[in-house]
């Protein structure tokens, strides 16, 4: 392999890699857990549709490694949690929010990340500890585009 394919091949690795890695130490932001929701933005403004659906459907996020959907653009998609089409209809954005900042809220047994939990979790990688998968932003974001999945 040419040196400059290698180092190529290397760059896209890492590019790889980082997206995978979880967000920075920033500071979790508070939220008011009400019923089975959290009624109010992690960030006070909506999240980006465009984003959310992006987030959703790469692999680093996880979403689509357990959930189904209508996601054209992935041809493999997951079974071992509930499909996505419909989340609009089914559960407001409250609801929405609450399942990804920390879903064993709900369900003590779910398989389902915490995304934006970090204390009392168990089997935690090294390089997770202390920081959230996704940040507030993040999290808006798949918000804002689960809402509008109606069918």
């Amino acid at each position: 392999m040419p040196l400059a394919r290698l180092a190529l091949t290397m760059l896209l690795a890492a590019g790889l890699f980082a997206a995978c890695w979880p967000v920075g130490a920033e500071e979790l932001r508070n939220y008011i857990v009400v019923g089975d929701a959290i009624p109010a933005s992690l960030t006070g403004t909506r999240g980006d549709v465009a984003r959310g659906h992006a987030l959703i459907v790469e692999r680093s996020s996880t979403c689509i490694l357990c959930h189904s959907g209508p996601f054209l653009e992935q041809a493999f998609q997951g079974d071992l949690a509930p499909n996505l089409a419909g989340s609009g209809s089914r559960w407001s954005e409250g609801q929405l929010r609450l399942r990804l900042v920390d879903a064993s809220h709900l369900n003590a047994a779910t398989i389902m990340p915490s995304y934006y939990r970090v204390d009392g979790l168990a089997r935690v990688g090294t390089s997770w500890r202390g920081k959230p998968i996704l940040s507030a932003e993040q999290i808006e974001d798949i918000v804002a585009y689960l809402v509008t999945l109606r069918n």
